[in-house]
């Protein structure tokens, strides 16, 4: 239930919206082709799709058993919400003693402190020890002043140590907590991706909640895809075409709560412990996954303008970003690739 607070608790309602900012454009199930094979699964909070395309019905149906069940143990490893991910462990290990993880998680969370480093903090993986929020419709949560308070001193990148020497992790003070939501799921795609290639699929879209990730082509042209609006987001800003790379997405309507008029959404600001007060949805374009993943989380946080200055001045990114007042800015990059739907 939610906490109190001096907000009358019968003002307040829960929203749910359209999950997806970014969205892969495929053909209708009903219209699919005998080369086309389309599946999908709840993971990682959202529902995850397939799209393939091969002359091999039977090796599109193996592949995507295979990349699913990748995805689904990295997921499993690298979850806040399973008791016995390894990602707990640390987090029940902090101020206690480091912990011994795998390497793709070493890699997501030196990624993760790069990522803090460059964006100044703007982003931080520590972010867990806000525990009192939720924006989980069944049971939402409005986190008090005080608890902000006292969690606040836990959060800092500095506090997690990492040894590559030992492949070990370790929060250094107790109540500190690791939540990959912002920077995980680019790597589980990835990895996804990467077990598709091998089984000798070449055409295939991997869709993850607002995240895309394309390889080949679909039908002989480049995969479609489509920009919700985070001003509409029951409408398509435009679309572009990729052969290659992700598209990154981050919104405000995605998870939020509206208190008295106010929207309250799921991506807090490390410094305050609050929902942040930057940009209403930010989408990346791009080939390199080190260069995009967690930056839309640190471009929602640090604001637009810090954001654009940011985007102009990294190679082989494209961005989109629709700012507090809903004007819409696209690099050059993206201008060029964006057709207005």
């Amino acid at each position: 239930m939610l906490n109190k607070s001096p907000v009358s608790l019968s003002r307040r309602r829960l929203v749910r919206s359209i999950p997806l900012l970014a969205c892969g454009l495929v053909i209708p199930p009903v219209l699919a082709k005998t080369d086309i094979h389309q599946s999908s699964k709840i993971l990682m909070g959202t529902k995850l799709e397939l799209t393939l395309q091969n002359a091999d019905s039977q090796l599109m149906s193996f592949a995507a058993n295979a990349a699913f069940a990748e995805m689904n143990r990295l997921t499993d490893m690298m979850s806040r919400y399973r008791s016995d991910s390894v990602l707990n462990a640390i987090n029940l290990a902090a101020g206690v003693q480091p912990v011994n993880i795998p390497g793709e998680l070493m890699q997501v969370l030196k990624m993760a402190k790069a990522v803090a480093l460059s964006s100044q903090g703007a982003f931080d993986s520590t972010v867990g020890a806000f525990k009192n929020w939720s924006f989980d419709a069944a049971h939402p949560s409005i986190a008090t002043p005080q608890q902000i308070a006292e969690q606040l001193p836990l959060i800092g990148s500095q506090g997690l140590v990492l040894d590559e020497r030992r492949s070990t992790a370790y929060l250094t003070k107790r109540g500190m907590r690791l939540d990959l939501g912002g920077i995980a799921k680019l790597p589980i795609l990835q990895a996804g991706m990467k077990k598709l290639l091998e089984l000798g699929v070449s055409n295939a879209m991997i869709n993850g909640g607002g995240d895309v990730l394309v390889q080949g082509q679909l039908n002989g042209r480049d995969w479609r895809i489509g920009f919700r609006d985070p001003r509409h987001p029951e409408k398509l800003l435009g679309t572009i075409s990729l052969n290659k790379g992700f598209v990154a997405s981050s919104g405000d309507y995605e998870r939020f709560l509206i208190q008295d008029g106010k929207r309250l959404h799921h991506i807090l600001d490390p410094k305050t412990g609050y929902p942040t007060h930057g940009p209403r949805g930010v989408t990346l374009v791009s080939e390199n996954l080190e260069k995009i993943n967690g930056l839309g989380t640190a471009i929602m946080v640090s604001g637009a303008q810090a954001g654009r200055i940011k985007i102009q001045q990294l190679a082989g990114v494209d961005a989109l970003i629709v700012d507090r007042d809903n004007q819409l800015w696209t690099s050059h990059g993206m201008a060029r690739r964006l057709i207005a739907a």
